[in-house]
């Protein structure tokens, strides 16, 4: 095929719109839609050579076709595994260095894209966190590699009805991705059968061309149409569920108008063809593969860019560790006279390296034995917030149709309740632990950011409108349901109070907002809301009392403001390393700085307390001392983040919720 400029400046356009995009530029909002222009760039090269190679030997060179592509991709991919791996042994905390582990077996197999699939969307904020994440266009590229040439050696001698299986394919594949995005975004946004269309339309470009003797040289018009469609594409589509579907489209037209004129004599045409954009063209590849884990790594250490100026830098660092691939290792590989057997088996022996250090990583556990004694805690407290709720299930019928119910303790009849927030999620272990150590069989009804109250309605900045709507749907159903549990001897309310009274987090968290107003009547024009919340709680106490002998009310452990175990392992791993960010958590607290806070909070709950109307459990003793509370204890850490404690810390309580299922507890 004669060399083509405009599709390296093409390329060149995809690839910069991406990596732009990755780093912050705030104009490229649509800089993603760049992957799916390469997709159409890959699909016309790749089809074009196919195409021609059956038409002229009435077969398709599987071995041949492989062999190029091995030359062509695998070099520079397992070199920025390698630096990649290495910069992530030093900067990883043990749980991301084994997530890397996994996406290293699954990049090395061409399946990253079905991994990240199934984990958080490309558009989440977890994103940033994956230093192969990007790798999952790869996948799909090399997924259609196998399912092309296949098709094509599978109807080589029905000409006729290849095309018409190409072009069925295609159709199913954008009707399918178009009905996907709106109810499985993820699935139509990664896997290969909602992106193979994108790929065919640059394969039956290709083949238009081919058997109409095309030139590629057509107006003017539609170069200027291809390129505004593109440049739509990357500065207006927004970034979110409903891509791609539809507005895959523009991108994707806009690629083909650009290929099918762009040997044309035009402005467009032109600058596709300059330097500049041909020296971007041809390091695409290599860019491509570089700069997500610059971005990833770099902001990592950093925690974000100081502005556009250290973002330029990191920019530029990509363009220089890509323009090194494409010339020392991109190039040689592909001009080197390598027999066939020895670029097979060196790609055969490079994945089997990458797929036994990815096993590695991730059957190790992200070696955790990688860092001192000061990070360890942190790390170990980081990976300490996973409980084990296999024993919970959600009722097709009954009083509680509908909402997950955990049991705790020995088997039977729930005699106790715990109903709460995330902070029960916390407590998990430990509550379990002490209903089997007193043989009494609990039940655990928990919803993040939910308070566990009756007649609230709330909206909260961390949760959608749906989450805030089922909340109340649940607490009122719990409400209906409690007098048909006629076993429970009593009722544990567990909640993040202060977050509630207050509407807003604290230190770290302090972004996190909530709205509580009443679910059954106006709300009161001028009322602070830790007014509307205590009412709330006495209705719900004088409700439970008519129900149960008894309420217990767990004392909200001390939030500790400045503390998060992941950021703190952080930024204890990074002590020392050039640009690392500024330390900002700490793990010890006045309690002259909760005070107001919490005894605001507070205060309803300890003036039922002390009317005889519930039982109090202060765990503030366990966590402080007379002058500071602390997220670490005797080396251990008992915080996951500022306001939730870790396993470790829950079971090292448990004997403070004696009361809770009927034994007393010294002290109380």
């Amino acid at each position: 095929m004669p060399y083509r400029p405009d599709i390296d400046g093409l390329r060149a356009v995809a690839v910069l719109a991406v990596v732009l995009y990755h780093f912050g530029l705030p104009w490229l909002g649509g800089g993603f839609t760049g992957v799916d222009v390469f997709f159409v760039i890959s699909g016309f090269l790749i089809g074009g050579i196919l195409w021609r190679e059956h038409e002229a030997e009435g077969r398709i060179r599987l071995g041949a076709f492989y062999l190029r592509r091995f030359r062509r991709l695998a070099p520079a991919f397992f070199a920025m595994a390698l630096v990649t791996a290495a910069l992530g042994a030093a900067l990883l905390l043990p749980f991301e260095f084994r997530e890397f582990g996994k996406s290293l077996i699954a990049a090395t197999v061409y399946l990253s894209n079905v991994l990240f699939y199934k984990q958080a969307g490309y558009f989440d904020t977890g994103a940033e966190m994956k230093p192969l994440l990007h790798t999952w266009s790869l996948a799909v590229e090399e997924q259609f590699y196998l399912f092309l040439p296949l098709l094509i050696a599978l109807l080589s001698r029905h000409r006729q009805v290849l095309l018409m299986a190409l072009v069925a394919v295609w159709g199913a594949s954008l009707v399918s991705s178009i009905l996907a995005t709106p109810s499985h975004p993820g699935a139509a946004f990664y896997l290969f059968p909602f992106r193979a269309w994108e790929l065919l339309s640059g394969v039956l470009l290709a083949i238009w061309g081919l058997e109409t003797g095309r030139v590629w040289r057509g107006r003017a018009a539609l170069s200027w149409a291809g390129l505004a469609l593109i440049a739509v594409s990357v500065t207006l589509i927004p970034a979110g569920p409903m891509f791609p579907g539809l507005l895959a489209l523009p991108p994707v037209l806009g690629a083909v108008l650009l290929i099918a004129s762009g040997t044309g004599a035009n402005p467009v045409n032109r600058a596709l063809s300059h330097p500049v954009a041909l020296f971007f063209g041809r390091i695409s590849y290599s860019l491509y593969l570089w700069h997500w884990p610059v971005v990833t790594l770099s902001l990592y250490l950093r925690g974000s860019y100081s502005g556009p100026l250290e973002a330029a830098a990191w920019i530029a660092l990509s363009v220089v560790l890509a323009w090194l691939s494409w010339r020392f290792i991109e190039t040689p590989v592909r001009r080197a006279r390598l027999a066939p057997p020895l670029v097979f088996g060196g790609t055969a022996l490079a994945s089997a390296a990458a797929l036994a250090v990815g096993g590695w990583l991730y059957l190790g556990n992200g070696l955790a034995e990688r860092f001192g004694p000061s990070v360890r805690p942190h790390i170990a407290a980081s990976a300490d917030f996973l409980q084990d709720w296999s024993r919970c299930t959600t009722p097709e019928s009954g009083p509680l149709m509908g909402i997950e119910t955990c049991p705790i303790g020995p088997e039977g009849a729930p005699q106790v309740l715990v109903w709460g927030d995330s902070h029960v999620r916390a407590f998990k272990e430990g509550l379990d632990l002490a209903a089997h150590e007193a043989n009494v069989p609990g039940l655990i009804i928990w919803r993040a950011g939910c308070p566990p109250l009756f007649g609230l309605r709330k909206s909260e900045s961390a949760a959608t409108p749906a989450q805030d709507y089922a909340c109340t749907q649940a607490n009122l159903q719990i409400r209906q349901a409690l007098p048909s549990l006629s076993s429970l001897q009593r009722v544990a309310l567990i909640g993040r109070w202060t977050y509630y009274a207050h509407g807003s987090g604290i230190g770290l968290d302090a972004g996190n907002r909530i709205t509580v107003t009443p679910a059954d009547a106006p709300t009161p024009a001028g009322v602070p809301q830790a007014s509307i919340l205590a009412e709330a709680e006495r209705t719900t106490v004088a409700e439970l009392r008519g129900l149960v002998p008894e309420v217990v009310v767990l004392r909200q452990p001390p939030e500790i403001p400045g503390y998060d175990s992941r950021l703190a392992a952080r930024e204890a791993a990074h002590a020392g390393w050039p640009l690392a960010k500024t330390p900002v958590t700490a793990p010890d607290v006045p309690r002259s700085a909760l005070a107001q806070r919490s005894a605001e909070a507070e205060a309803p709950w300890r003036a039922m307390a002390e009317a005889g109307q519930i039982r109090w459990i202060d765990t503030w003793p366990r966590f402080c001392d007379a002058e500071a509370c602390h997220a670490l204890h005797d080396g251990q850490g008992w915080y996951f983040d500022n306001n939730h404690i870790t396993n470790a810390a829950a079971l090292a309580l448990r004997d403070l919720f004696g009361p809770i299922f009927g034994t007393k507890v010294a002290g109380l």
